[in-house]
C-alpha cells in the first residue's frame, strides 16, 4: 500500500515506533507491549500486542532503520506462516512517501487470495491514518 504524509520520514518513523500511538490513527482496538526488545522497551525484538475485536496480533520488531524503515514479523494471531511487514519511508517534497507491504504464506491452503484482499483493505486504512496523523 502506497500513502502520503505531509510530515517528515522522522515524524512519521516516530508513530510507527510508537506501538500506543497505533490505536489512536488506526483501526487497531488496543496495543501491550508483551516483550521488551534488547536495547530499548519498543526496540529489535520487542513484542507488541494489537488487540482488535476478538483478533490478537503479536508482533516482533525486526527492522528500525531510523526515518527510512521499520518493520515486524507476525509472531502468531492470524492464520498465516512468515508474515513480515516492512514500512518503507521516503522523503517527497517536503512530506513522505510511504510504502507499506508484506509477505506471508497462509495456513490454510487455497486461502491466500482472502488474507491478501482483507489485509491489504486493513494495511490500506492503517497507512491512510498514519499518514492522515503524521
Amino acid at each position: 500500500m502506497h500513502a502520503r504524509a505531509a510530515a517528515s520520514p522522522d515524524a512519521v518513523y516516530a508513530l510507527l515506533r510508537d506501538g500506543a500511538s497505533w490505536p489512536t490513527w488506526s483501526p487497531l482496538g488496543s496495543f501491550e507491549l508483551v516483550h521488551e526488545g534488547a536495547d530499548e522497551p519498543e526496540g529489535l525484538g520487542a513484542i507488541r500486542l494489537f488487540k482488535t475485536g476478538g483478533v490478537r496480533s503479536y508482533e516482533k520488531i525486526v527492522a528500525l532503520e531510523p526515518g527510512r524503515r521499520f518493520g515486524y514479523a507476525l509472531e502468531h494471531g492470524l492464520p498465516l506462516r512468515d508474515y513480515v511487514a516492512y514500512v518503507d519511508l521516503a522523503p517527497r517534497d517536503g512530506g513522505t512517501d510511504i510504502h507499506w507491504h508484506s509477505t506471508f504464506t497462509p495456513k490454510i491452503p487455497g486461502t491466500g487470495w482472502f488474507y491478501r484482499w482483507f489485509l491489504g483493505s486493513f494495511v490500506k486504512r492503517v497507512a491512510a491514518g498514519l499518514a492522515a496523523t503524521a
